[in-house]
């Protein structure tokens, strides 16, 4: 199982341009088949949140908002900025936090996790755990969250469930629940809302 991927792991799903994640998610049809995202990201961190869009985007049909190209955004952060902040965390289905280390030690990332996680509950937040490449998972700074927060992660297809069924290869959802560790795929995760 690998619980937090590399930074650029996703490359090779870049989007070249973020002006669709860009706009504002709204309550229209257009919206209405898709799932939508809440991704709080450290604005730094452009390569791996381009890379991220588009492997949500391309595998799992989502449709992915940030707040940091968003036109509607006031140009300086202010109390509005909170409030818009907000009103999209709210409307989108789902949130995640790019959790790249730069983010777990960004202010407005923790704001937007804290508020995701009161609006969002157990069932719709996650982290998207990532690190700088050729460093040691012990080096990231965001373990503390992946025992706090549901988590996505990749298992390999040689792992097993308590009952000896091979858990299949793929992304997964990790929460510990009661003191359980349970699993959700990716895919069916998006779909409950």
């Amino acid at each position: 199982m690998k619980r937090i991927f590399n930074s650029r792991e996703f490359k090779r799903y870049q989007v070249s341009s973020l002006y669709e994640a860009r706009g504002a998610i709204s309550s229209g049809t257009i919206y209405a088949s898709y799932t939508t995202v809440f991704l709080s990201h450290k604005h730094d961190d452009l390569d791996d949140l381009k890379d991220i869009i588009g492997f949500l985007q391309s595998q799992y049909g989502v449709k992915a908002y940030i707040d940091s190209r968003d036109p509607s955004m006031p140009q300086f952060t202010s109390g509005e900025t909170a409030e818009n902040l907000k009103n999209r965390i709210k409307q989108c289905n789902k949130f995640i936090l790019l959790a790249t280390n730069a983010a777990v030690e960004s202010k407005w990332c923790n704001w937007e996790l804290g508020f995701g996680d009161a609006q969002k509950y157990k069932n719709n937040i996650a982290i998207f755990p990532i690190k700088p490449e050729d460093t040691f998972d012990y080096n990231y700074k965001g373990n503390e969250y992946l025992s706090i927060y549901p988590h996505i992660a990749f298992y390999n297809g040689t792992e097993t469930y308590r009952d000896g069924r091979n858990v299949q290869r793929g992304y997964y959802v990790c929460a510990i629940e009661n003191g359980i560790n349970t699993i959700t795929p990716l895919a069916e995760w998006f779909l409950s809302r």
